[in-house]
């Protein structure tokens, strides 16, 4: 089986101990058996989608890939192993007492998010989502040029594909630790 996947979701595959793949912005343009891509991309080939949001959807990601690796399936040592050199991941993915602590300050700040995969973050990190009566508003890089200030208002930039690692843990450590630091405030 030949597959495809897009350079942010390659080091899925590594962490999967896939070693055979390609790797193309556009899949389509490879010849392969399947794609694995993130889930709101679309392509002609038969594809598995995966999401690269939260740590936990990052971990089941790696779990459903390593199925197409004709090895032995990842385990939940080798996870918390991959996981290991990580420690935001590791503080929100094997919750410990902190965590605990930063998820009831959380549940009292209410922010208003622009996007589907910092909605799944934010609500991870169990912060209160609104449309209204909200103390910060996240939003992508890419938005910045149609978000309108209000003095009022606090901003939450938060780095996208371009302005970030291709290391999908590293990609979510900086957006979690960008919204931790709300929770410190």
């Amino acid at each position: 089986m030949i597959l495809v996947t897009t350079p942010m979701c390659e080091k899925i595959l590594e962490f999967a101990r896939i070693e055979k793949f390609k790797v193309n912005k556009n899949p389509d343009k490879e010849k392969g058996d399947l794609a694995i891509l993130l889930s709101e991309s679309k392509v002609n080939m038969k594809s598995l989608p995966i999401k690269l949001n939260t740590f936990k959807q990052i971990k089941e990601s790696i779990i459903k890939v390593s199925e197409y690796s004709h090895k032995e399936i990842i385990n939940e040592k080798d996870l918390k192993e991959i996981f290991s050199n990580y420690p935001i991941a590791i503080k929100w993915l094997y919750q410990n007492e902190e965590t605990t602590a930063l998820k009831e300050k959380n549940s009292k700040i209410n922010l208003k998010v622009y996007t589907k995969f910092l909605k799944d973050i934010a609500e991870d990190m169990n912060f209160n989502i609104t449309k209204e009566n909200y103390d910060y508003l996240v939003f992508p890089d890419y938005l910045k040029d149609k978000i309108n200030e209000k003095d009022d208002l606090k901003l939450i930039e938060i780095p996208t594909h371009k302005n970030t690692s291709k290391d999908p843990i590293k990609r979510a450590e900086i957006r979690y630790e960008i919204l931790e630091s709300i929770t410190h405030k």
